[in-house]
């Protein structure tokens, strides 16, 4: 039988912000591929009141169109009202007043089946109230920040706990978070693991040595970070560690609010000529900087199951990170890499140890294999068909 789905999610790539959330949109494409299943995308953007909304850095923004094919699906982009560094509780009701006409519209024109939510705040108390407006089920998948972060906030943690609770199904990123989930009393026989999976054609191994003369680092040991440049993703950590490791390179992926403090850091720890800030990088370029590094290091203080995590095995990296989220459920062997304590001395001998004895990078990659795009859509279906009840 036909599967009509509404995906939710404040978490999806757009012109101004094109790696934005791009693991969601591969889901979502790899969802509609499958026959008998329509995806209707909604995504909202959130703008201050005018004059506010006049500010330069939101101009991207205000230019996205308000429903367009990206791809090969059917994006809408409503606008719906937010207060900077305010906000927070009140988006879920800013957003759903946006929101009700145009999903009672498209329902009007073919009726859905089933709403997946792909973060659990704003989107689930959203999608609980978009559920109830349809008379449909609704599931939601919990990511990491948003049961860390919001799922523990005083105004929000009600919200979240009654968006799990009004569900159909709950999907987690990985069995850590699914245990999290239980934690904060969520129904714990209704939440499913639901993996990421990973481009195995876009990111395997490729020669080492000639990505690293290609970046200009022939010879030098490379370590890979890539995350935003905020504070729960401990690039501190790794640049207080690189005082550890003669020679070698420290490079940055990402862009946040910790450049300018990390700057001043090396500077400070006079290691500013071997850190390198690369700035937002686009998807398609990760694979020729998995292929350069000899490590990839996330330290943060909290994860689901980090796509970057998944990304560097594919390509025959080894990782050190951090024991959060479902570490241990990816480092469950000895080439994947090292789980290590938040701290820069721990963080470097675990790279001292990989860059003196690396691990064969197709046994490293074969880390990865079990995380595909089939199989991550292979449970989305079996998991949204159960709860629509077709």
């Amino acid at each position: 039988m036909a599967l009509n789905v509404l995906m939710l999610s404040t978490l999806f790539p757009d012109m101004s912000r094109p790696n934005f959330g791009v693991f969601v949109e591969r889901q979502a494409r790899e969802l509609a591929s499958r026959e008998g299943v329509s995806v209707t995308v909604v995504a909202p953007v959130g703008l201050p009141p005018w004059p506010l909304s006049r500010a330069p850095h939101y101009a991207a923004l205000r230019a996205l169109p308000r429903q367009e094919q990206w791809k090969d699906l059917s994006v809408h982009r409503p606008r719906f009202p937010i207060i900077p560094k305010f906000g927070g509780r009140a988006n879920v009701t800013t957003m759903t007043r946006a929101l009700l006409p145009l999903v009672r519209r498209l329902h009007r024109e073919t009726p859905f089946d089933v709403i997946d939510a792909s973060f659990f705040f704003p989107d689930g108390p959203v999608a609980q109230r978009l559920s109830k407006a349809l008379g449909i089920p609704y599931s939601v998948k919990a990511r990491g920040a948003d049961i860390h972060y919001w799922g523990e906030r005083r105004g929000t943690r009600r919200l979240v706990k009654k968006a799990a609770d009004g569900a159909a199904g709950l999907l987690a990123v990985s069995e850590a978070m699914r245990q999290s989930m239980i934690a904060m009393g969520i129904d714990g026989d209704k939440i499913r693991v639901h993996y990421t999976g990973v481009d195995l054609d876009r990111f395997q191994i490729a020669d080492r040595d000639e990505a690293k003369a290609a970046l200009g680092f022939a010879g030098r040991p490379v370590i890979l970070s890539v995350g935003a440049l905020i504070p729960r993703k401990g690039q501190e950590l790794l640049v207080r560690a690189l005082p550890e490791l003669p020679d070698a390179v420290l490079l940055l992926a990402g862009q946040g609010q910790d450049r300018t403090t990390l700057e001043k850091l090396s500077v400070d720890l006079k290691v500013e000529d071997r850190l390198g800030l690369l700035g937002g990088v686009a998807h398609g370029g990760l694979p020729r900087l998995f292929a350069a590094a000899d490590v990839m290091a996330l330290p943060s203080a909290s994860e689901g199951l980090a796509n970057a995590w998944v990304e560097a095995l594919a390509c025959g990296t080894p990782i050190v990170i951090s024991d959060v989220g479902g570490a241990r459920e990816l480092v469950d062997r000895p080439f994947a890499g090292r789980i290590v304590e938040r701290t820069p001395q721990a963080i470097a001998e675990a790279i001292r140890a990989i860059l003196a004895d690396p691990p064969d990078r197709n046994a490293v990659r074969e880390t990865a294999l079990r995380f595909t795009w089939a199989a991550n859509g292979d449970t989305l279906v079996a998991h949204l068909r159960a709860i629509a009840g077709v």
